[in-house]
């Protein structure tokens, strides 16, 4: 049986949710720019705001009781969370590869020069 929240621990699982909701756009964002920038400093920010995550998670599923079969979601969303911005990564990498490729091309870009 569900057990409900109490009270006190409301305000935890609020905030808590709303850092899960930050870290994970943050976790992205700056992977992203870590990528697009090749900066390392941004991965360990990336890394860093991962693991403000999976704290706040955990935090979250012990306030929420989630017991279980719960843990076995909690545990999947952690590893969806790493590896997601990973796999969008790669695929917006190959889907425009050919664009970048047709930009160091310099017939290309003659020829798209002459049609502008």
């Amino acid at each position: 049986m569900i057990q409900p929240v109490d009270f006190q621990d409301f305000f935890i699982a609020f905030f808590s949710s709303a850092l899960v909701i930050c870290a994970g756009a943050l976790y992205a964002l700056f992977f992203a720019f870590a990528r697009l920038l090749r900066r390392r400093t941004l991965d360990y920010a990336a890394y860093g705001s991962y693991g403000v995550l999976a704290v706040n998670i955990f935090i979250l599923a012990r306030v929420l009781h989630l017991d279980g079969f719960w843990q076995l979601v909690v545990w999947t969303m952690l590893a969806g969370y790493l590896f997601a911005p990973r796999a969008i990564w790669q695929l917006c990498r190959a889907t425009h590869s050919d664009v970048d490729a047709a930009a160091e091309s310099p017939a290309i870009a003659d020829k798209q020069r002459l049609t502008t």
